[in-house]
């Protein structure tokens, strides 16, 4: 029987909004509202919770109650460092203050992970980078980039520190853009308790190939989380897992599982007009199937058609797998 965990990020169950429809695609949702839908979702065990929470009165034993009505327990906790007050960066912004507002908040997110048991703090600083040539000294923008994770990190040795690398949005250039840069930062900051969150999207749309950017994490021995979605590689889309690149998908997870890479299969998903939990429910079928072939393919065959560069046997082999088990 199967012990693998499936999560999503709790903002999977919110209501979105765009420039065409600014008050939501549906009914707006309380957090607790949001842990009892994804508490309705099949197998959904662990979530992703954004920090500070929207209602400033919403206390942890409320959200501690809700968690456990729903029989989930949560992962990460995400300081919202992105949001507009952070509108020229977190911890790249050219205000000390404002620096210091985003130690203070990831500090505090780290509170929550540790009231929760959760894995990690994850950090998406989505603001921090630059728009315009000359618009920012680099030298500097880097070096501020790694100082605001080593000091969260410093200053809380017992938890995890994972950053999501992401190519672009909302700058036009973010810090951390990809595996390789991000794998700079985090040897350069020298500290064990700093990762890397490997979102497939942002790596799809990135062009780089997820498994090959796995591979690298994990052989850097900072591969601590993972999201999937999936998107048509010109945009972050955050579509339904496997509806898009399934191939790719299944060579992701084949790579973790040559690697013996244990965690939680997480959702990082925007259903905009899609019912969130037929969407969520669709996303981990899938994801079972994924399971299910990688436990049917022959990994004797498959690495000796990649050691022959034989792209035709090993297709055959990953088709037959994956197609066969869903």
């Amino acid at each position: 029987m199967s012990t693998q965990k499936y999560g999503a990020g709790i903002w999977h169950f919110a209501t979105y909004v765009d420039r065409y429809a600014t008050d939501g695609y549906g009914p707006a949702r309380t957090l607790i509202e949001m842990i009892d839908l994804a508490g309705t979702v099949d197998d959904l065990s662990v979530v992703d919770i954004n920090f500070p929470f929207a209602d400033p009165n919403l206390s942890l034993d409320a959200v501690e109650v809700a968690l456990k009505r729903n029989n989930l327990s949560v992962i990460g906790i995400t300081p919202e460092i992105y949001t507009r007050q952070f509108a020229k960066g977190a911890f790249t912004n050219p205000d000390a203050g404002v620096r210091r507002l985003a130690n203070q908040m990831c500090n505090e997110a780290g509170d929550v992970v540790r009231r929760f048991g959760a894995d990690y703090v994850k950090l998406w600083p989505g603001q921090d980078g630059w728009d315009y040539p000359f618009q920012v000294d680099h030298k500097k923008l880097w070096q501020a980039s790694m100082d605001g994770v080593g000091e969260l990190a410093s200053q809380n040795p017992d938890l995890k520190f994972v950053i999501e690398y992401k190519p672009r949005e909302p700058r036009v250039h973010m810090s951390y853009d990809s595996v390789a840069r991000t794998l700079l930062g985090i040897e350069k900051i020298g500290l064990p308790n700093v990762g890397i969150l490997l979102d497939f999207g942002h790596s799809l749309y990135g062009g780089e190939s997820p498994a090959d950017a796995a591979q690298l994490a994990i052989d850097h021995g900072r591969l601590f989380g993972m999201d999937v979605n999936d998107n048509l590689r010109g945009w972050d889309d955050d579509l339904i897992a496997g509806s898009i690149h399934p191939i790719e998908l299944f060579e992701f997870f084949y790579t973790l599982r040559k690697n013996a890479w244990e965690g939680v299969w997480q959702l990082d998903q925007f259903p905009f007009r899609e019912d969130s939990v037929e969407a969520a429910n669709s996303a981990i079928g899938f994801l079972k199937a994924v399971e299910r072939a990688l436990d049917k393919l022959d990994f004797e065959a498959m690495q000796a058609a990649q050691d022959r560069q034989d792209a035709v046997a090993a297709l055959k082999l990953a088709r037959e797998a994956l197609f066969s088990s869903y």
